[in-house]
């Protein structure tokens, strides 16, 4: 019969190996969590391909300090071995702990590498949002889009790994006690609460994650760098999802926000930046900004029939791969067609990175604000807002929404619903459809072929206002078996993203072809809009700004010869709504966020820009100018270039002060007007 070996006696599970082992504990979880920083560093090696050798190392210096903080909250359990070092059954409910606590992370770890270079963030409340919208679409979208099975087998592989490794620091820690300790050493209870208490307070001070008085270890804290990836890389996902779990689901502290200045100045300052030369205000105190607009008509004569409207929302049509707006790598060759027949806007930017905030930013006219990124799922979601279905159906239009998928994903029917869209055509609505994306909807090509059908139909009657929304350009980018176009190749871990945006391309082409000949095409405007771009290995800013670059193209009778072919004026989603009612020539009452941009003269036009998610950043452009800011922190000013990407930081404290000033001002405005519920048109 095999003999216990003599370090595992229960006498040598003592004070002083209780110590050794929850030091050895400690340093396996923070080497455990560095290994995961590299990890993640090696997995997204392209975005990290400019950023300096000496800052990656800071990044790996900033996160020993993040992980400090994790590991010492994961290991408070341990300090019940101070008061019974000498139970076998406590230590071994200890290894599992640290195996399951290691497990978890470990999950976490695995699942954060996509995370990130889908989004360019680390774990955040995103997270939850997807697990709180629909659990069943969520799995399958994770099951199609990404090798779930080998991330199990890897996960438990390194579960398994870990809980070994526990073992054998446990036996360690007793070897060692067996070693260098006289046998009959033992510590009474004034040792083991002195023992407690040691290290209790380093414990403390290691969550801290600082020796500084005031507020702990921060996020802000891990921003050192112009580069994004580098001030992300410092971070540790456990801590940015516990944050956001912290906050109620990730929402950004408003207060800051509410209290950047006084209203009164605030609503000064806005209605400074939203008020054009056409524009003649009519509100009080209740709706400040309430006004009526007169644009200019493409409508040959006056009385003439009214103008359709159709606006097509584009998933992830990103300005970064867009020919029309520079970046030929041939994944856009019917958009760029389409692009010479009407106005192209090559500073154009979404409002958000989701498509959640492209559909309210694009027809209810309202910004992406911190703590609302879901607005269509707040209560303050139920407000009116001064967007275009409200506008159009005042102006006697019928309306239609098309989609591939399902309007309950983002309470999209609920919302559109009390803006004034009345009829709704989804995933179930479609008969033997080409293509069904088993997470989502139907193909594109399904999409827009109903929609011809549609449109031939409402055309008949007065005026029509059309939603089109596409689907198959996100994840898992599920598309039709026989695809009728080439599959990219040459664009590395963005292979399967382009051909997605390549076959929605070709989709939309294709529907134009369709619809050419149509009696209503030559009478109708046309909005052609990316509801966000996607992460790219160019980080411009640390805003991530080539993530909010999409092409808004406006096709209609006219408009070429009114305002040419292109437009350098920066805008934004929240302006297509007052552009589009100007296009149609007759005043309207309005309290749109944006302006009529193509009602300006010499102005370079601006916009506010947000992250979706926890992230607190917000960005506000004006020209070729951009601020960023996050509560708390010192902001930023940056001279930026879309084509070629980059952006150089400017030290001119007064203009950065005005635009911060600005940004602060337009968050803090639009978020009260959302409170007040002042956002609609009135009666």
């Amino acid at each position: 019969m095999k003999s216990t070996p003599d370090y595992m006696h229960t006498d040598r599970h003592t004070l002083a190996g209780h110590t050794i082992f929850m030091a050895f504990a400690m340093l396996t979880l923070l080497a455990m969590f560095t290994l995961c920083r590299f990890g993640l560093y090696r997995y997204n090696i392209d975005l990290a391909s400019t950023i300096p050798a000496s800052e990656v190392l800071t990044s790996f210096f900033t996160g020993v300090r993040f992980d400090l903080m994790v590991v010492c909250i994961l290991s408070l359990p341990l300090l019940a071995g101070c008061f019974f070092p000498s139970s076998i059954r406590l230590r071994k409910y200890l290894v599992l702990w640290l195996a399951c606590a290691s497990s978890v992370s470990i999950f976490f770890f695995i699942a954060e590498l996509d995370f990130y270079r889908e989004f360019h963030q680390r774990l955040n409340s995103l997270v939850f949002e997807y697990i709180r919208q629909d659990p069943a679409t969520v799995i399958s979208m994770l099951w199609n889009g990404f090798p779930v099975f080998r991330y199990l087998v890897l996960w438990v592989f390194f579960s398994w790994l870990m809980y070994r490794f526990y073992l054998l620091v446990d036996h360690a820690s007793c070897l060692l006690v067996a070693r260098y300790l006289p046998k009959r050493f033992s510590a009474g209870m004034g040792v083991r609460v002195l023992v407690f208490f040691l290290a209790l307070v380093f414990i403390v001070i290691g969550a801290r994650g600082t020796l500084r008085q005031g507020p702990p270890l921060r996020w802000g804290d891990a921003f050192h760098s112009q580069n994004l990836f580098a001030n992300h890389l410092g971070l540790n996902g456990i801590f940015t999802l516990y944050k956001a779990a912290s906050k109620g689901n990730g929402k950004t502290n408003k207060n800051f926000w509410l209290n950047a200045m006084p209203i009164e100045q605030a609503t000064d300052i806005i209605k400074k930046w939203l008020l054009t030369p056409q524009d003649e205000l009519l509100g009080g105190a209740g709706h400040p900004f309430l006004r009526r607009h007169t644009g200019a008509s493409l409508s040959a004569n006056p009385g003439s029939e009214k103008l359709n409207v159709v606006v097509i929302l584009m998933e992830s049509f990103s300005g970064a791969f867009t020919g029309a707006l520079g970046n030929d790598y041939g994944i856009t060759p019917e958009f760029d067609r389409l692009a010479k027949q009407g106005l192209l806007f090559k500073r154009f930017f979404s409002n958000g990175t989701h498509t959640h905030q492209g559909m309210f930013a694009t027809l209810a006219c309202f910004p992406n604000l911190p703590g609302y990124e879901y607005l269509m799922q707040e209560p303050e979601g139920t407000h009116k807002f001064s967007g275009l279905p409200l506008l159009l159906q005042r102006a006697g239009y019928q309306d239609i929404y098309v989609y591939n998928g399902s309007f309950s994903w983002d309470n999209q029917e609920g919302f559109f619903r009390n803006q004034g869209m009345t009829r709704f055509i989804g995933r179930d609505d479609f008969v033997d459809p080409v293509f069904v994306n088993p997470t989502w909807g139907v193909s594109d090509q399904d999409m827009f072929d109903r929609a011809v059908t549609e449109l031939a139909a409402i055309s008949k009657d007065k005026p029509f206002f059309a939603m089109l929304q596409t689907l198959s350009n996100h994840t898992p980018y599920a598309l039709p078996t026989h695809l009728p176009v080439e599959p990219v190749t040459n664009m590395g871990l963005f292979d399967e993203h382009l051909t997605a945006m390549r076959y929605a391309d070709w989709a939309l082409g294709r529907f134009f072809q369709a619809i050419e000949n149509e009696p209503y095409y030559k009478n109708t405007v046309f909005v052609l809009v990316g509801d966000h771009g996607f992460g790219t290995n160019n980080q411009v800013t640390d805003i991530d700004l080539l993530r909010f670059r999409v092409p808004l193209l406006v096709i209609a009778p006219g408009i070429q010869q009114a305002f040419g072919t292109t437009t350098d004026r920066v805008a934004t989603q929240i302006d297509i709504a007052p552009t589009v009612m100007g296009l149609l020539g007759e005043p309207f009452v309005h309290q749109c966020w944006g302006r009529d941009v193509l009602s300006l003269q010499d102005d370079p036009g601006f916009g506010l820009i947000k992250p979706s998610g926890n992230d607190e950043i917000v960005g506000f452009i004006h020209d070729d100018r951009i601020v960023v800011k996050r509560p708390n922190s010192p902001s930023q000013l940056y001279q930026y270039s879309v084509t070629p990407g980059a952006a150089t930081q400017i030290n001119d404290q007064e203009q950065n002060q005005s635009m911060e000033k600005t940004l602060s001002a337009f968050v803090q405005r639009a978020t009260r007007s959302l409170l007040d519920n002042s956002t609609g048109a009135g009666q």
